[in-house]
């Protein structure tokens, strides 16, 4: 995985003024170079909005000024096409005459930043709740002006996890075997309380500094960038929180769906794609807040949606990420999110961006994603979504008994609608998340069952993102609270004396073999990369008994595919990945598979070591998930 570890820097805006008032500009810097030269600035400063504005020094060019409803904000949308990197000296000057001078920073792009490799098949991504894993510095827990206080005794509340404890566990995370870390929102959310998930953004260009601040945020980028991980940032499109100053200080009167007063959202995301749908539905899911702390944006202002692409653009090309997760991806404005993606994928066209669609509908699902074949002719450029249907097929096929219509038949007839997807290869799939119970809860706090579910996901076709905490069987018995689910990860406290996941020290048996499980499933991917950019093939279920195969991807000698990597020297390309699931005790003829095995002579069990011949008859005990590797 080709990555950027080239020394970062956090642009700096400073703004000056020959008067005492400050002016506030977003983007705080832009980039000389961009696919798109122009660039709209937000302007906000006292009475702002009837100012002339002039560009005293520079080549670029003022192309439009933009004034609202608000006086104090200002949209001035500036053309760098012929403009050389450096600072850009901008003039207000009101109708009484005085003037105030801003000096705005272009800098010049990071060689390779277009053409940054994102996130893909061969990678693992491990899920952060950021509060909730590691207190790496106490001195941040609570800030002076934030209202919602460090206290571990609220299931809801701030517990003092921060960007300082996630870089200083990069090891763990290394060691483990993921080559992508997502977090959950670190921008500001200056909430009164529950603000410890990010999804109430007051500020979409300042890390909360309860989590530290945006220099630390690209350190964390540096270091898990010399290790091999890249960066995906979540992204909140839909709504802000409802201290964010645009409820103080509307830039415009529909800058908020539903003149900035809560009607809750219906969630019916089927009213987007129902042929006899109303107006009036689909406006309900789309306009409607989710609460009344969330105030719903309204995307279709193109200002905002300015605001929010550059937003979007602005952290890529600062912060080096590698992906974008796009939260509540379905809830904006329909037409809003076709640009804004295609926005992004016109700058970096390799960047990877998943969007959270919750619908475990996989022709609902598959809509959104780029190169799907859909019922109307909507411009999708989204290269990835969270596969919500194999999630809930897992469970079933899981915690069902088996029979014709029951068990692994629900995993493979979710697979088997891959045909709606544009490349459901690169789909992200996961055992379990932020926002439902864990794994090892829904499976019934049930080793086997979380081993057979670990191993499919770790291997099937997709994207594996991992929740920290799954890996030494972290649960929520008893209790559906996302506080609970999203409990304290044991060994990021320094009173966490009992219990240490990083040092392994109070794991019980189980949660040591759990982990060292996932280490070995993931080691597995890295080994053998191109078969998990390859093809998967499998086996109709039969009597408890589901098998499937990864093959190599393979490139015509002559023709190049910029989706796939060039092999290393250590990948063997003939190999094949097996993986057996099954219920009840079974010996199986390896000849049942001579059509995927007819060309390897011998099967090694990645658990360990073990070789069989093709030929052989193996045995396997009730609810066991086997990996072998063909040759």
């Amino acid at each position: 995985m080709a990555l950027f570890t080239s020394a970062l820097t956090l642009p700096v805006f400073n703004c000056y003024s020959s008067q005492e008032s400050s002016i506030d500009v977003y983007p705080p810097n832009w980039w000389v170079g961009m696919h798109d030269s122009n660039v709209e600035l937000m302007i906000y400063g006292d009475d702002i909005a009837d100012d002339t504005v002039t560009i005293v020094n520079s080549d670029v060019v003022l192309r439009e000024k933009h004034a609202l409803e608000s006086a104090n904000y200002l949209f001035v949308t500036l053309d760098t096409s012929k403009a050389k990197a450096g600072d850009v000296k901008l003039r207000f000057v009101d109708t009484d005459g005085s003037t105030r001078d801003i000096s705005y920073s272009l800098q010049k792009r990071r060689d390779g930043s277009a053409l940054r490799k994102g996130f893909g098949p061969r990678d693992a991504i491990y899920l952060i709740a950021p509060d909730r894993f590691v207190n790496g510095d106490k001195d941040n827990d609570d800030v002076e002006g934030f209202i919602d206080k460090a206290d571990r005794s609220l299931k809801g509340g701030r517990h003092g996890g921060d960007i300082e404890g996630i870089i200083q566990h990069l090891d763990y995370i290394e060691a483990l075997g993921f080559t992508q870390l997502w977090s959950m929102p670190l921008l500001e959310n200056a909430m009164d309380t529950y603000s410890y998930h990010g999804y109430s953004t007051t500020d979409y260009y300042q890390i909360d500094p309860r989590y530290g601040t945006n220099e630390d945020f690209l350190m964390l980028s540096r270091a898990a960038n010399k290790r091999g991980i890249g960066v995906i940032m979540d992204m909140v499109l839909n709504h802000i929180g409802s201290n964010h100053k645009w409820m103080e200080d509307t830039p415009s009167n529909d800058w908020i769906n539903n003149n900035s007063k809560f009607i809750g959202t219906t969630h019916k995301r089927e009213s987007l794609h129902d042929p006899h749908a109303i107006k009036s539905d689909i406006k309900g899911f789309s306009d409607g807040w989710f609460v009344p702390t969330m105030p719903d944006l309204n995307q279709r202002n193109p200002h905002l949606a300015n605001y929010l692409i550059q937003n979007a653009i602005w952290w890529v090309e600062s912060a080096n990420l590698s992906g974008i997760r796009v939260d509540t991806y379905s809830y904006p404005d329909k037409a809003f999110l076709s640009d804004w993606t295609n926005r992004l994928i016109s700058e970096y066209p390799n960047l990877n961006i998943v969007g959270e669609e919750w619908s475990v509908n996989p022709a609902i699902t598959a809509y959104w994603q780029a190169g799907s074949k859909r019922h109307d002719d909507y411009d999708s450029a989204l290269p990835s979504v969270m596969d919500f249907p194999l999630q809930a097929a897992v469970i079933k096929a899981l915690t069902n008994e088996e029979s014709w219509n029951s068990g692994f038949i629900s995993i493979y007839e979710t697979l088997a609608t891959d045909f709606l997807y544009g490349d459901p290869n690169n789909l992200v799939i996961f055992p379990d998340n932020h926002d439902m119970s864990r794994i090892y809860t829904q499976l019934g706090h049930d080793v086997e069952k979380w081993n057979m579910a670990m191993s499919l996901l770790l291997t099937t076709r997709g994207i594996p993102q991992v929740f920290y905490g799954t890996e030494i069987l972290m649960q929520n018995e008893g209790s559906e609270d996302h506080g609970i689910i999203r409990s304290d990860f044991p060994g990021g406290w320094p009173s966490d004396s009992k219990k240490n996941a990083f040092t392994g020290e109070g794991l019980t048996t189980d949660e040591r073999w759990a982990q060292q499980r996932i280490k070995q499933l993931l080691q597995l991917r890295k080994t053998h990369p191109l078969q998990f950019e390859g093809s998967l093939k499998h086996y109709a279920p039969t009597d408890g008994v589901y098998t499937f195969f990864r093959e190599p991807i393979s490139t015509p000698e002559g023709k190049k595919n910029s989706k796939v990597n060039a092999p290393t020297p250590n990948e063997t390309r003939g190999d094949k990945i097996m993986v057996i699931l099954n219920k009840e005790p079974v010996d199986i003829p390896l000849t049942t598979y001579d059509e995927m095995l007819s060309s390897h002579k011998t099967l090694t069990r990645v658990s360990d070591g073990k070789s069989y011949k093709t030929t052989d008859t193996i045995s396997l005990p009730a609810m066991s998930a086997t990996v072998y590797i063909a040759h």
